[in-house]
């Protein structure tokens, strides 16, 4: 028995009403995100208007020049992701390639450099519930920073993860001939998600390598 198939109509009546849906979904679920991470810049402003002098000896045992440096690696990483976004709307698929290789390996140096400070934390005995072992001023307080400043850079990481495995998802997509001027959406709403991972590291960065 034959049946007919009646493909279903497109939601969208037109190209600029589907990228319109897009980029409001995108901004909708970081509109999330920054509730998520709203909790925990909350909790650091309350904790480090009580007890400031302890923050900045906390801060004081963090990598400043790990800091700086990821701070420039994430900025070139950006510059990297909005280049890419040129690049696939002027049907370069080459440029595109090279941009988002790049994208993604400077988000990975991000991530070995954040993993090399965590090491360091940990030999120093500074990691609070596993290995704080600190006998200067007011210890407690001290902790109290590690903790934000784990649970803070621990939450963007796994953040910058998800990015990397999107950015890896567009080379896929580039590599199977899938992105080109007229399909230049998920280049452009994965960028709005990196450039949000970015933003919130540039709060970070002076809220904890900053105090003093």
């Amino acid at each position: 028995m034959n049946t007919l198939y009646h493909p279903a109509p497109s939601p969208y009546a037109d190209r600029e009403q589907r990228v319109v849906a897009n980029h409001l979904g995108m901004w909708t679920f970081l509109a999330t995100e920054i509730l998520f991470f709203g909790g925990l810049f909350a909790s650091y402003a309350i904790y480090r208007h009580t007890y400031p002098e302890a923050f900045a000896i906390g801060s004081g045992h963090l990598k400043f020049w790990i800091g700086t440096v990821n701070t420039g690696v994430l900025l070139t990483s950006s510059l990297c992701v909005a280049l890419a976004d040129l690049a696939v709307k002027a049907n370069a698929r080459r440029t595109l390639t090279w941009y988002l290789v790049a994208a993604w390996l400077l988000g990975a140096l991000f991530i070995g450099l954040k993993g090399l400070e965590y090491f360091e934390t940990y030999r120093e005995h500074l990691v609070p519930g596993i290995a704080f072992d600190y006998s200067g001023p007011q210890a407690p307080q001290v902790q109290l920073f590690m903790f934000h400043y784990f649970a803070m850079t621990a939450l963007h990481a796994v953040h910058m993860l998800f990015g990397l495995g999107a950015i890896a998802w567009l080379l896929w997509l580039n590599r199977r001939g899938r992105l080109g001027p007229e399909r230049d959406q998920p280049v452009a709403v994965v960028g709005l998600y990196w450039h949000f991972v970015d933003c919130i590291w540039i709060f970070l960065y002076p809220l904890l390598y900053l105090i003093g």
